[in-house]
């Protein structure tokens, strides 16, 4: 069954306000959620009360932090998924609705990065960064976005990163796929809204996950001496759970997040904001030295005709 058929789902024809005051609780799907910041969000949400759908390539480590979720009274189930495939991510959306009958949360979490001199890069691994930074992150919130507009309601929180917004050298490629992330969901956000569905992008700074442990170097350089000044700014992924749930319950359209990815948001902020007004000035300024131009033409010709008078 295709995600644009939504019959399956009884509660789609319920109202806004019924479905939220049902006592049931609330469903959120986290994409990564095996280790590091997506673990961390899955504790972060279940201590909200919410039904956690962990979902990771790995299945054992989604399995292990569901029990440990039920340790401590939480709700969970784990799932396998690889976000790189369109049909398993829309398979895995499909069955948590059709079996929940409602989807409150979008956690499009998952993610590696690559380091080093992007002239070593191969051709597969543009592709492999490309097929889970971002297509796993369109994936997931298409399919989840048309559930969310016919209810009326949801959140779809998208994971990019202070890198994707100012240039990252030396992380070229993650760089890139985090700039579209953060396109993707600030131009969609709009859209969204009058569907009545959130969408959000947590852009973190530095986060010490497994991602300094598992991340690609390039060339002869490990990935963890690239990034060597970024683990030692780097906080925990618990920390960074906590701040981003700030921004999603205040529906921020932009998380920034802690303080050095706060900073890079200001200074890109402002940067925008003083290259609009030099763009301004540039452009009036040479709208005016058009017009004088053509005014100091004009006066010319008229000048030279006055003086062929006889």
């Amino acid at each position: 069954m295709l995600l644009a058929d939504l019959s399956f789902c009884p509660l789609l024809e319920l109202s806004n306000q019924g479905v939220w005051g049902m006592s049931k609780p609330r469903i959120a799907i986290v994409t990564g959620g095996g280790s590091g910041l997506g673990r961390a969000l899955c504790f972060e949400l279940s201590l909200e009360g919410h039904f956690v759908v962990v979902t990771d390539l790995d299945l054992e480590s989604a399995r292990q932090v569901v029990a440990e979720l039920e340790e401590v009274n939480g709700q969970g189930e784990a799932l396998e998924l690889d976000v790189s495939s369109q049909e398993q991510v829309e398979h895995v959306v499909h069955d948590v609705v059709r079996r929940h009958g409602r989807l409150d949360y979008m956690f499009n979490n998952a993610g590696f990065a690559i380091a080093g001199d992007t002239i070593e890069m191969t051709s597969d691994q543009w592709r492999k960064i490309i097929a889970v930074n971002l297509e796993g992150v369109i994936w997931g919130t298409m399919a989840a976005y048309r559930i969310m507009a016919k209810q009326r309601f949801g959140h779809i929180v998208n994971t990019a990163s202070c890198a994707g917004l100012s240039p990252l050298p030396l992380s070229t490629p993650y760089s890139m796929t985090k700039h579209a992330v953060v396109g993707l969901t600030r131009s969609m956000r709009p859209e969204a809204d009058w569907h009545g569905v959130k969408l959000s992008v947590a852009c973190p700074g530095f986060i010490a996950t497994k991602l300094f442990d598992n991340g690609v170097g390039l060339g002869k350089m490990s990935f963890k001496t690239t990034t060597a000044l970024g683990l030692r700014l780097a906080i925990s992924p618990e920390r960074a759970a906590k701040l981003m749930m700030i921004g999603v319950r205040r529906n921020l359209a932009i998380i920034a997040f802690p303080l050095h990815g706060k900073a890079m948001y200001w200074i890109q902020c402002s940067a925008h904001w003083f290259g609009q007004i030099l763009a301004k000035k540039a452009v009036t300024d040479f709208h005016r030295k058009r017009e004088q131009a053509e005014q100091d033409s004009v006066a010319k010709d008229t000048n030279h005709g006055r003086d062929g008078l006889p």
